[in-house]
Order: structure tokens, then C-alpha cells, then sequence
């Protein structure tokens, strides 16, 4: 009897450790928080379609690098923020004003490009998925978490240099486009 007894008493104990596991803490969040990258993570991506081909701003003509190797620029950049957010780019994506891209009027579609602060020597790698700036003396126009890293934000804008190297440049297979047709804005 005291054997039977021990041994139900034994068996109730083990099953009652088993049955407290605590419960999962289930995540609830009304709507997840910006990404904000830290650089803009290089991968390989053919080059967009129709971003790439000849276009016209303002009376001006523009013809997209194809491989521009060794580019190097430099000039003013200046930034764009929330009126742009949420709003399709030249490639056809959401402008999200949180990562790290750019919009250059020459540069492909999708390509790295380096830009440095020639005031601060601040550095970031952006993401060219976008065609501008069409002002005379601005020569990139960064996303607003680039332009803080560089500290531009506050002056709206800053001289930088812009530098893509052919040697890091990861692109798979340029998706062809027979129709080269200059397109008009």
C-alpha cells in the first residue's frame, strides 16, 4: 500500500511539473517601427527596365551610366523627407524615407554609390533607386536617414562627393530593353 501510494503521489508530481510550463508571451504591436539601416546592403539586382533609358527633364536630356565605372562626382546633395514618403520612385518602389537610398539623375537603376561629407568626412553607402534632383547645383538628393548620417539634415544640404567603384559594383544579367525610347517628364 505505502509503495502504491508513493508511487501515485510520484506520478501526480511529475505530471503537475510537466502541466506549469508557463505560456508564451504572445507580441502585439499596432504597427512595426522604421527599419533604419546602417549602410545600404549591397546585392546583386539586373538593372531596372525602363529607369535606365534616355529621359528629358525641365528641357534638359539625361543619359543613365550603364557602367560607370570609376564615377566620381562632386557637388551639393540635399535631401527628401516625408512629402516624397510613401510615393513610387523612378524604379517603380515606395519611396521609404527611412532607408538608405538616393535619387541621381545618371546613376543606374539600381546601383551603391558612396557619398562623404567634405565638411565632417561622414560616409554612408546609399541605394540609387530613384531619378533628380533637376536643380541646377544639386547633384544627389539623399533619403532623410542618409542625410542624417551625414549630418545634413538641419542645412538641407551640404557639398559631398559621390563615388561608385566598378570594382564593387554587383549586378546580375542587364535586363535588355530593344527600345531605347527617350522618354519626356
Amino acid at each position: 500500500m505505502i509503495q502504491q501510494t508513493g508511487l501515485i503521489l510520484f506520478t501526480v508530481l511529475v505530471l503537475t511539473a510537466c502541466s506549469n510550463i508557463p505560456a508564451q508571451k504572445e507580441e502585439t504591436r499596432s504597427s512595426p517601427a522604421p527599419v533604419i539601416e546602417s549602410n545600404g546592403v549591397q546585392r546583386a539586382e539586373p538593372l531596372h527596365r525602363f529607369a535606365n533609358s534616355p529621359y528629358s527633364v525641365l528641357g534638359k536630356t539625361y543619359i543613365p551610366l550603364i557602367s560607370p565605372g570609376g564615377y566620381k562626382e562632386r557637388g551639393i546633395a540635399s535631401w527628401y523627407g516625408s512629402k516624397f514618403h510613401g510615393k513610387r520612385t523612378a524604379s517603380g518602389e515606395i519611396y521609404d524615407m527611412y532607408s538608405m537610398s538616393a535619387a541621381h539623375p545618371v546613376l543606374p537603376i539600381p546601383s551603391y554609390a558612396r557619398v562623404t561629407n567634405l565638411a565632417n568626412k561622414k560616409s554612408v553607402v546609399v541605394r540609387i533607386n530613384d531619378r533628380g534632383p533637376f536643380v541646377h547645383d544639386r547633384i544627389i538628393d539623399l533619403s532623410y536617414t542618409a542625410a542624417d548620417k551625414l549630418g545634413i539634415v538641419n542645412n538641407g544640404g551640404a557639398e559631398v562627393v559621390v563615388e561608385m567603384d566598378r570594382t564593387r559594383m554587383r549586378y546580375t544579367s542587364p535586363v535588355q530593353d530593344s527600345s531605347l525610347n527617350k522618354k519626356t517628364y
